[in-house]
């Protein structure tokens, strides 16, 4: 006598009854909004207690999130700093794909690539892998054809002058980044889970001086860092550099608002920072905490327990590897990955130092504009624990800022005023100390380095450095006290010296390991150039 099971019975009466076993749906996969300012310092958001500027849409991120106080950006220059980002390594392993106006060679590829070939629809809004020369035509196999970013979706502009014209500063880039996001959304993105990369181009500059004067802003508003001498002028740049941060944020808020709307945002992880510091003296362009310490949130309810702050030391060389493993994506394709998936931090519901093995991230810099003889860079390589920051500075015989004579354009060797100062006491950015940029701060620390007052903070900006500098970051957050040498912190500096060296060689960096230790001053720069004397002459 045939058996039949008490399975088999049940199965039967259940399809007799009209019903059918349903197969359970496969879990949705996370999208990705990754949302990045252009030369944003760690302190200038509201959530971090600024009174300069008021940034609610990273306050909610932060606040619903993880908020990560030691966040460090992988060089303090835009180029060097995102191609680590999408690389997940250090930019000097990346040969001229780490390098600010250089070639992205093919071979560098980024994370994104990867999330396309495992059916995420990627984009990008405003700035994204940039400043990089990508090939120009089918017949340059040597660089990448589109941005390392993503694809660029930034056709929709405002109309300077029209009445939708709502930017609040003439330095504002014409984008609307969200209004390029929404198109996205609705007419490239389909059903499908999605990376969007929104690179705001502020507050990079120039800006509209006294813009902040239309914002409702006060000069008492205006934190001014220990760097800088305290006047109205510097007051109002720091104004004006916080009108285009809450510009960012604004766009950022409507990207929230918009998902929040159509029930996207609780499956969506939302990550915000910056490439590098504030585009000041001291700041952009240096491996001081306001060049490369940056504001870090990120947001996930789902599998990211809120309302949390994190002290562990992170770089931007962990976000390739972290999104990686949120997406279920092989890295198989990239080159070797040197940064640490930051899950399991993001995962875990404890608060400030959360995995013992995070001790240090890493910095560092070459070249950024043309400012020296022969185009060559300032290299620095920096290590910053909880701490303490330790910076290398490999050629102290440099100008840090860049040289502070420039030859005349059109000329051999006609030699433009020292310092950028013209015949009428009138500093010009382009004459000298180009690696800062263009600014109202600038020009007035440079005009008056005469006055025994501001003559320290003109020393601070542009001076030769010593080889190494120590900085206790807790108690001197600006990096005006070098504690290199110091008997008291000579322990602290050989441990921060040995595991900089260790990191350096473990990574292959060419200043260490070789065997062209100059390399780097040999790339062809594909952006501004200018002439300067030999170093000898000054």
């Amino acid at each position: 006598m045939k058996t039949v099971s008490f399975t088999a019975i049940a199965l039967g009466a259940f399809q007799l009854a009209g019903c059918t076993f349903k197969q359970a749906e496969e879990p949705r996969r996370p999208n990705i909004l990754f949302a990045i300012s252009d030369d944003q310092s760690f302190p200038h958001t509201s959530f971090a207690g600024s009174s300069l500027v008021n940034t609610p849409a990273f306050d909610r991120i932060a606040k619903e999130g993880v908020y990560f106080t030691s966040a460090i950006a992988s060089s303090p220059g835009c180029a060097p700093s995102r191609s680590a980002i999408v690389t997940g390594r250090h930019h000097w392993q990346n040969e001229e794909s780490g390098q600010h106006g250089a070639s992205w060679m093919k071979k560098h590829v980024p994370f994104i690539d990867l999330l396309d070939q495992n059916g995420y629809v990627t984009g990008l809004t405003g700035k994204g892998v940039a400043p990089f020369r990508y090939a120009e035509n089918e017949t340059d196999t040597f660089r990448r054809a589109t941005n390392a970013g993503g694809i660029a979706h930034s056709n929709i502009n405002y109309n300077p002058g029209s009445p939708d014209d709502e930017r609040p500063a003439a330095g504002v880039s014409t984008i609307n980044y969200f209004e390029n996001f929404r198109y996205f959304m609705e007419n490239v993105r389909g059903d499908e889970p999605f990376f969007f990369w929104y690179g705001g181009f502020e507050p990079h500059r120039g800006y509209e001086q006294d813009s902040w004067k239309r914002s409702g802003k006060s000069l008492e508003d205006a934190e001014v860092p220990g760097f800088f001498p305290d006047n109205d002028i510097i007051r109002g740049d720091l104004l004006d550099y916080a009108v285009e941060i809450e510009w960012f944020d604004q766009h950022l808020q409507r990207m929230l608002s918009y998902l929040e709307e159509t029930g996207e945002l609780d499956n969506t992880i939302i990550i915000v920072t910056s490439d590098n510091g504030m585009p000041f003296p001291r700041a952009k362009a240096n491996c001081y905490e306001y060049g490369i310490h940056v504001p870090f949130a990120i947001r996930y309810p789902a599998e990211f327990p809120g309302n949390r702050i994190v002290d562990d030391p992170i770089s931007f060389i962990d976000l390739a590897p972290t999104i990686l493993e949120l997406t279920s994506t092989s890295p198989e394709g990239m080159l070797p990955i040197s940064g640490k998936s930051l899950v399991h931090i993001l995962k875990s519901r404890e608060q400030g130092f959360v995995d013992d093995s995070r001790k240090y991230a890493f910095s560092g810099r070459e070249r950024h504009s043309s400012s020296r003889y022969l185009n060559r860079g300032y290299p620095q390589r920096a290590i910053r624990s909880s701490d303490f920051l330790l910076i290398w500075n490999m050629k102290p015989q440099r100008w840090p800022a860049g040289a502070p004579q420039r030859i005349k354009p059109e000329t051999d060797d006609e030699l433009l005023p020292i310092y950028g100062i013209d015949e009428y006491g009138v500093h010009h950015s382009d004459w000298a100390f180009t690696d800062i940029d263009a600014a109202p701060s600038k020009s007035f620390i440079i005009e008056n380095h005469t006055d025994e007052n501001i003559r320290p903070y003109f020393d601070l900006a542009v001076a030769r450095r010593p080889e190494f500098e120590l900085f206790n970051v807790k108690d001197d957050p600006y990096n005006l006290n070098s504690l290199s040498g110091n008997p008291d912190y000579l322990e602290i500096e050989k441990e921060l010296k040995e595991a900089l060296i260790r990191e350096l060689n473990k990574s292959e960096d060419p200043r260490i390991a070789g065997p062209d230790k100059e390399i780097f001053d040999t790339y062809p720069r594909y952006m501004h150039m200018r002439e300067f004397p030999e170093p000898d002459r000054f």
